[in-house]
């Protein structure tokens, strides 16, 4: 009989100590939004290298009773480090500057105008959020998501907003994946079909000292202007000397390849892990879902307008559709406004004109960032 209560009083404590005993409705919802993520990531191949660790870490952040945030999990304290002190974000924008070629911005500066008309939808965001009850603060880090830039919209919710971190990123990765689906209708309302089958003179060759120089130039002139965005802009145009200086293959190589996927993964799964049910099962979720879509949308439109404006100023030599590629999902936004454009003129090549207020769409967010956090820190 002393066995036999003992043994249930040990079945007793197993019980207890498992998750099973805590497990509630609400982490069950965050648990099926985890799996929803993964078959969008994995499946329909939304994003996949970051939506996919984002998925899985909100799986693993509503699994009750595991102790990942205590003291005693030193792995788990460590990614939180890297994303509490922002040292993800500029890794990742190492790797990004590695990965990018500034030079159609460069054959054709002009664009870079166009990937600044696009930050209209960061700040339309801005304005809907403080409209229905979000501080400034909040605001801010909500309205970086109509710049279609992940680590941006990280960076700057961890300093303004991060208790609505999982929230942002998202909505912020989600809506970079939805590219495809959220610009054409966009692009096609607001431009006739001749503006779209406008054919556009080829780029003229880039200098490899006009591509040496300009991430220097740039980094000094814009750290100076806005100290705040220091790290992320100065990493994303290291990266970037990197591979056009022509003598540091290898880091160039580590900083695009290595170093890029392992920060991704870990930025991916911190952020993941912020998705528990007590802090994004709230109504404010679903407005900063609906403001993200109503940012990147903004951002869309914000770049066909000034493209169209651009189109009549320049008599018909650029086509409006590159606008659009004005967000920063990189090359994503730029594809698409190829795709657009061959719908309407087979044989029309946009892609390389696209890419270079896709690549201005990068600084623009990074700028709009620094603008706000020089203004509201």
């Amino acid at each position: 009989m002393e066995f036999v209560n003992a043994f249930s009083v040990s079945l007793q404590s197993v019980w207890y100590d498992s998750g099973f005993a805590s497990f509630t409705l609400g982490n069950g919802i965050m648990i099926a939004v985890g799996l929803l993520l993964l078959y969008m990531a994995f499946v329909k191949e939304f994003e996949p290298l970051l939506l996919g660790p984002i998925a899985f870490g909100c799986i693993l952040a509503n699994f009750p009773n595991t102790g990942f945030f205590g003291e005693e999990m030193n792995v788990m304290k460590a990614i939180n480090y890297g994303i509490t002190y922002e040292i993800f974000p500029p890794l990742i924008f190492l790797g990004i500057g590695a990965m990018t070629d500034f030079s159609p911005l460069l054959a054709r500066p002009s664009t870079l105008l166009l990937g600044a008309a696009a930050q209209i939808g960061v700040f339309v965001a801005l304005g809907g959020a403080m409209l229905v009850g979000f501080d400034v603060h909040e605001a801010a880090a909500i309205g970086i998501i109509g710049g279609a830039d992940g680590p941006t919209s990280i960076y700057l919710s961890t300093k303004l907003a991060p208790h609505l971190l999982g929230a942002i990123a998202v909505a912020a990765y989600s809506y970079m994946s939805l590219v495809p689906l959220i610009q054409p209708p966009i692009m096609k309302a607001m431009t006739s079909l001749e503006e779209r089958q406008i054919e556009m003179k080829e780029l003229r060759q880039v200098t490899k000292f006009e591509r040496v120089v300009f991430p220097i130039v740039s980094t000094i002139f814009i750290s100076l202007l806005l100290p705040p965005i220091a790290a992320l802009l100065g990493c994303l145009m290291l990266g970037n000397l990197f591979r056009e200086s022509g003598v540091t293959d290898r880091l160039s190589d580590t900083a695009q390849n290595a170093l890029i996927n392992i920060v991704t993964i870990f930025l991916g799964t911190g952020t993941g892990m912020t998705m528990s049910a007590e802090s994004f099962l709230k109504a404010d979720t679903l407005l900063i879902i609906a403001l993200g879509l109503v940012a990147f949308m903004g951002g869309t439109a914000g770049g066909l307008i000034f493209g169209k404006i651009m189109c009549k100023a320049t008599g018909g030599q650029i086509n409006p559709l590159i606008g659009s590629a004005g967000v920063s999902a990189v090359p994503m936004a730029a594809r698409v406004s190829q795709v657009v454009g061959m719908q309407a003129k087979p044989g029309n090549f946009l892609l390389m004109h696209a890419m270079g207020p896709n690549v201005a769409g990068v600084i623009g967010t990074a700028v709009a960032a620094g603008t706000m956090l020089a203004m509201l820190k």
